[in-house]
Order: structure tokens, then sequence, then C-alpha cells
């Protein structure tokens, strides 16, 4: 799911830099800016969950008999 969700913002930072070689209107730059925001909070909330699951591994090891 985070491989084709990174895929993703992969492909549409790709196209972005497509966007920044041409004259932009105004629309335009404001929707490029609320999606630059909106990838920066699914990085955001990713690294989160990634660092939740390597904790919840960690303690998986230390003390198995907890689950």
């Amino acid at each position: 799911m985070l491989v084709n969700l990174f895929e993703r913002i992969q492909s549409f930072l790709q196209r972005l830099k497509i966007y920044t070689t041409i004259p932009l209107t105004t629309e335009m730059m404001e929707l490029l800016g609320k999606i630059m925001a909106q990838v920066l909070s699914i990085l955001a909330l990713s690294t989160r969950e990634m660092k939740e699951w390597r904790i919840s591994e960690l303690v998986d090891l230390v003390y198995p008999f907890l689950r």
C-alpha cells in the first residue's frame, strides 16, 4: 500500500517538473500548492506510521508475551 502511494507521489513530482517549465495561471499555482501540501501531509503520516510500526516490532521482540 505504501509503495503504491509513493509511486503515485513520484509520478506527480515528475509531472511537477514539467509544470515548472511553463507559465502557470494563478488557479494552477493555487492547485499545485494545495497538492504539495497534501503530499507533505501524506509523507508526514507515512513517516509516523513507519516509526510506530518499528516501535511495535521492538515491543514484540522485547515483550513477546504481551501479544
